[in-house]
């Protein structure tokens, strides 16, 4: 397929971008646009684009947002996945989105670190969580081709390390951002027993070598 590293465009997109690079760090904010990008390639790779449910600035609206929840606008009152889609919500509705595309960004940010459950939601949760995971190592065979680019564009800069870090700090501060079996839970509670998470060591011997 034909690629480019070249962005959705518009006031939304530019809101967008200008929210994860200002309140969050740079390794997730770099982490949550190659999400976009291999999201956007596994569309081609399942023959996606195509589908009527596919829209590309609802998908990059979740992608990039969807650690919205671990930057400095998230107080750490929910879940940090929950949160995020909150955050992720007002913005939208700041630019006048319909609430049904609303509704549609908030299910796939929510529901990013649910396997199971974001796949059966619909296409952009499925696509939200792919993408995600793909930056994790998971189904990466499917970007080899382009993640050199993608790479030398938004450069990892110890991604893993750096978005744990976040999820712990917010998950730490109330009992309703660390459910018990959550993901921001068990984040919290491998850092006090181990000082290290699993996340962490499966990304040493990942498919990018974190």
């Amino acid at each position: 397929m034909d690629f480019s590293l070249d962005l959705p465009a518009g006031p939304l997109a530019e809101a967008i971008l200008t929210t994860v690079r200002t309140t969050e760090t740079p390794a997730v904010a770099h982490h949550s646009v190659r999400s976009f990008f291999f999201a956007e390639l596994l569309a081609a790779h399942e023959g996606c684009l195509t589908d009527a449910a596919y829209d590309r600035d609802l998908l990059f609206a979740a992608t990039v947002l969807h650690d919205l929840g671990t930057g400095d606008l998230a107080e750490g009152n929910a879940r940090f996945e929950v949160e995020g889609a909150d955050l992720a919500a007002g913005l939208l509705r700041q630019h006048r989105v319909p609430e049904a595309d609303i509704d549609r960004v908030w299910e796939a940010i929510a529901l990013h670190t649910s396997p199971g459950i974001a796949e059966r939601r619909g296409l952009l949760s499925h696509l939200t969580r792919g993408g995600v995971g793909i930056d994790f190592g998971r189904n990466a065979e499917i970007v080899t081709p382009w993640e050199q680019q993608i790479h030398a564009a938004y450069p990892r800069l110890t991604m893993v390390r750096s978005l744990v870090d976040a999820i712990v700090e917010r998950a730490a501060r109330s009992d309703a951002a660390a459910p018990r079996y959550s993901c921001g839970g068990e984040l919290l509670r491998e850092r006090r027993t181990d000082g290290v998470t699993a996340l962490e060591r499966d990304a040493a011997s990942s498919f990018w070598g974190e």
